[in-house]
């Protein structure tokens, strides 16, 4: 069996697509092949560290990518089964050339993938993905005679992880925290790491469940019932809930009130970094009250394009003291540069402790305001000729405009991001403004504009 390799599985961040129809261990043969190849004769590297999360089929796809790795005469040190962090954080204390995870993150457990990184945690940049697909593709591989086989080394990837955490955080006093690991690879080391350092866990989901049978993987706010039940339940000052492979962590108050990234983001940035300035990166989709919030405390807040790529590049090139993506990624440099979700509750549980006040007041001593997401269909053929095309028409229009990711439009009382999914066939539009009724003018207006766009270019076609 040979089968053709979609070039759709190679994505902006990430390799992914749905196990034995996409991805297959003959497929991961040949991007281990690849990874190799890359490591060896572009990177000038020998060493990569490989591990997986704990879907069903990650073990397989594991072996197999690695077989191809070491077929190049490169070596791996190889961690098994484990959340993202305890991978990403070996392969830093290794100084591996390359770190790979097989993941499909907060995707159902029919799907699989693979993540890279550099031995810093930052992640791989889209063209050196692309030079990657580009060898798999090609069958451009450089294998080595059997004297020369790149040799495997299994490691231990708890113990250091652990030690890491206990030095850096230990809790006198009683914080109750709900913790939400969806059955997924967090149960790895969460539970554990929580106690050890003294924080008061109530359990949800935390027993391995690699088909995600008590809690869909992707810890949407429907996803979360029961773990809001719980911190009501039990009276726990907050609750976390974590993705399938550990990349992001959503909060939840001692109210129930479960927060956005934004909101977590200047909690940790208002109360959480010890008083030091610094620069504070955002991405484009980021509510407004972040730089309300952070920028009169003495920060400098960077906006940046969508992808957590760019958060771990940036965060390193900047200096950054916090990172905050949208979607829910979060980075605190002072412990890692990559996106490793168990620090976001670490940090909120230090932050109880110091200022003594329930989650929930700190939740509102600053706005939320109103917003709104739609999605339009647009092939894959136009959607980034649609947006360039409204990133010239926009420009003319409005005096504030952004097109450093799809194009962003400013206004005193709200904003507009209107942008191509990396991913879809679909052009996402964010709005946000100080009231519903701006807010329904302003999506309006610009939703007209984009289908407007949408069907000039379909007829121009």
């Amino acid at each position: 069996m040979n089968q053709p390799i979609s070039p759709l599985i190679f994505r902006a961040y990430d390799i992914r697509g749905l196990y034995n129809k996409d991805v297959t261990p003959e497929v991961f043969y040949k991007i281990g092949l690849a990874a190799g190849t890359y490591v060896k004769h572009t990177m000038r590297g020998t060493h990569i560290t490989v591990g997986g999360d704990i879907r069903q089929s990650s073990q397989s796809l594991a072996h197999a990518f690695i077989a191809g790795v070491t077929a190049t005469g490169v070596h791996i040190d190889y961690t098994g089964t484990t959340s993202f962090g305890q991978t990403l954080y070996t392969g830093g204390k290794l100084k591996a050339d390359l770190i790979a995870f097989v993941t499909a993150s907060h995707l159902p457990p029919e799907w699989n993938g693979i993540k890279f990184y550099y031995g810093d945690g930052v992640g791989f940049p889209e063209q050196n993905l692309m030079a990657i697909r580009d060898l798999v593709l090609q069958d451009s591989f450089k294998l080595v005679s059997w004297d020369q086989i790149g040799q495997v080394t299994a490691v231990d990837a708890t113990e250091r992880y652990q030690e890491f955490f206990s030095s850096k955080f230990k809790f006198q006093k009683k914080i109750r925290v709900a913790l939400d690991c969806g059955g997924a690879s967090m149960t790895l080391s969460a539970p554990e790491i929580f106690t050890n350092i003294g924080l008061q866990v109530t359990p949800v989901f935390c027993d391995p469940d690699p088909s995600f049978s008590k809690r869909p993987s992707d810890p949407k706010p429907k996803n979360l019932t029961t773990l809001v039940q719980t911190v009501k339940n039990n009276h726990c000052d907050f609750g976390v809930a974590f993705d399938g492979d550990g990349d992001r962590a959503v909060i939840v108050d001692n109210t129930g009130q479960i927060l956005s990234a934004d909101q977590t983001g200047i909690i940790i940035g208002k109360h959480g970094l010890k008083n030091n300035k610094g620069t504070i990166i955002i991405n484009v989709e980021c509510s407004k009250t972040v730089k309300e919030q952070l920028e009169p405390l003495g920060h400098h807040i960077k906006q940046i394009q969508v992808g957590h790529t760019f958060l771990t590049l940036e965060a390193k090139q900047t200096h950054a003291l916090l990172g905050i993506e949208s979607s829910g990624h979060l980075i605190i440099p002072e412990y890692f540069l990559f996106d490793d979700a168990i620090v976001v509750p670490l940090k909120i549980a230090q932050i109880l402790e110091q200022v003594k006040q329930p989650l929930h007041d700190l939740v509102i001593e600053f706005p939320s305001y109103p917003t709104r997401k739609e999605e339009i269909e647009c092939a894959d053929t136009l959607k980034f000729e649609v947006i360039t095309q409204l990133q010239q028409q926009l420009s003319k229009e409005y005096k504030q405009v952004n097109t450093l990711d799809g194009v962003r439009v400013d206004f005193k009382e709200g904003w507009v991001l209107i942008r191509a999914s990396n991913t879809s066939p679909i052009i996402r539009l964010t709005a946000e403004a100080d009231t519903p009724e701006i807010l329904e003018e302003l999506s309006t207006r610009f939703l007209k504009k984009t289908q407007e766009m949408i069907q000039q270019r379909k007829t121009t076609h």
